[in-house]
């Protein structure tokens, strides 16, 4: 679908991207992770062709692949009806006519409000203006979706209703780049995904590439003495969510253990499980989980 190669962005001495690269195949849906000022935003501008000024290259094929870019701030004309939102950015995509007018019709109702598109938009609630967002930016059926924190303030309708967008969006072999720092949103959307920090790429693969790869294996247990004090010494453990998280390359060994000396000594346990990898833990372990302002 596109290959982006070596991209470098500066305002004036200051480098917002370094040397970026990664490629992004057709039909899945790829997401940018990472903290605020990661350079997300910067890139997909890039990508979008909204900043023409960098260093490096973007490759698409075919060439003449149609884009459809969603901002993170509201573009929207807040005085005019949902329909006229949609007119506008139909025409500028090159729309017209009766054309113009039933694809209006279809994206009101893909994006929910098939019932509101003759009112005002400073009179929908911030969910439905982040969908008619999306709706502007796929008025004209775009190969590549670029997404840039959709789901930025909304209610949890909202954002489910934005996910199932996204799925069909896949099924109908759109691309999407879909940036975000919620990483559960990147784990639960994502086919594939590029960690991003500090302007450069730490890590890009498959979603279930990375966790089998950097995830390690951990048990969590929670109860009223529960862990005996050698197991401590000799374990990584630490403290979360009221209990211990025990990291272990033998994680069914160790909860027997941790049944085994609960049953022989008067300790309590409450909860006992094996911990699922999670994308976050994989990114902090990559980048460090210090605020950086």
């Amino acid at each position: 679908m596109f290959r982006v190669k070596n991209i470098k962005k500066y305002y004036g001495n200051q480098q917002v991207l370094g040397d970026v690269s990664f490629h992004v195949s057709e039909g899945i849906c790829y997401g940018l992770v990472g903290p605020n000022g990661a350079g997300k935003s910067t890139l997909m501008k890039i990508i979008a062709s909204i900043i023409h000024e960098y260093h490096g290259e973007i490759q698409f094929s075919p060439s003449h692949m149609t884009i459809g870019y969603v901002p993170q701030e509201i573009a929207l004309e807040e005085t005019v009806t949902a329909r006229d939102n949609l007119l506008f950015f139909g025409k500028l995509y090159g729309l017209r006519g009766q054309a113009l007018r039933n694809r209006m019709n279809e994206v009101l109702s893909e994006i929910g409000l098939t019932d509101r598109g003759k009112e005002k938009v400073k009179t929908f609630s911030g969910g439905m203006k982040r969908r008619l967002n999306i709706g502007c930016a796929i008025m004209h059926q775009p190969d590549l979706i670029i997404m840039d924190e959709p789901t930025v303030g909304i209610d949890p309708q909202s954002r489910h209703y934005i996910f199932q967008m996204i799925e069909r969006f896949k099924q109908e072999n759109h691309t999407i780049i879909y940036a975000s720092h919620y990483m559960e949103e990147i784990e639960q959307l994502c086919d594939e995904t590029a960690f991003m920090d500090r302007g450069k790429v730490v890590e890009n693969d498959r979603i279930d590439h990375l966790l089998e790869k950097h995830a390690v294996p951990s048990i969590f247990v929670k109860g009223r003495n529960c862990l005996p004090e050698h197991m401590a010494q000799d374990h990584a453990i630490s403290e979360t969510d009221g209990g211990y998280l025990i990291t272990t390359n033998q994680p069914l060994d160790m909860m027997k253990k941790v049944i085994e000396a609960g049953n022989e000594n008067d300790r309590e346990i409450e909860r006992l499980e094996l911990v699922k990898p999670r994308l976050a833990d994989i990114f902090f372990s990559l980048t460090g989980s210090k605020l950086r302002d």
